[in-house]
């Protein structure tokens, strides 16, 4: 290896000669939150004048059950609890355990999807997306919201495949940090879905 080779090895590359900014690639990731939340606004506000201009919402009693929907809560809710204590390891250097409990919240998602799977299964014995408004919007917002969570399942397993999975002068930076927000996004859609398509309309029965 010739000396220039070594002396072009031993430089600081661009990105090691800056100083640190812990919002390196948390801003792009919360931008893309607030473009994708303003989808899931959108399609809630649909829902919501659908169902303002209908005689009955949803009609023929077609309230969706907790039969599924509740363990799919617990397992969401549960799931961002479990990715926080990875954040906290990664952050602490404990890279094992980040791995470890960022990899668990991947296989929780991927509980959330198989039980989705039977739920759908036994929902459309009942409604189907091309039997009304009620059908197309209530399979639009849950299936979008499905989409989103397996999104999140492959940016949380590319970070835990990562060498770092915290804070590195090359991109991607802070990785898993910025994977868990679009995490915790998900799960809050999840949270909005569960009261305005499942809860209100049980209470809303007369």
């Amino acid at each position: 290896m010739n000396p220039a080779s070594l002396r072009a090895r031993a430089e600081p590359s661009l990105f090691e000669k800056l100083d640190w900014d812990h919002s390196r690639g948390t801003w792009g990731m919360l931008l893309f939150i607030a473009t994708e939340a303003m989808l899931f606004v959108s399609l809630f506000f649909a829902y919501y004048l659908l169902g303002r201009g209908a005689p009955q919402w949803p009609p023929q009693d077609l309230a969706p059950s907790f039969k599924f929907s509740a363990w799919m809560t617990l397992l969401l809710v549960g799931s961002s609890f479990v990715l926080e204590w990875a954040n906290r390891a990664g952050k602490r250097g404990e890279t094992g355990k980040a791995r470890g409990a960022a990899s668990a919240t991947v296989l929780m998602g991927a509980g959330f999807l198989v039980l989705q799977f039977f739920e759908y299964r036994e929902r459309l014995k009942h409604v189907q997306p091309d039997s009304g408004a009620y059908g197309s919007i209530f399979y639009t917002i849950t299936s979008l919201h499905a989409a989103h969570l397996f999104l999140g399942m492959l940016m949380l397993a590319y970070a835990v495949l990562l060498p770092r999975v915290e804070k590195s002068f090359k991109p991607p930076h802070r990785p898993l940090h910025n994977a868990s927000l679009y995490w915790h996004f998900v799960d809050a859609v999840w949270i909005f879905i569960i009261v305005l398509l499942y809860v209100i309309p049980h209470l809303a029965k007369p």
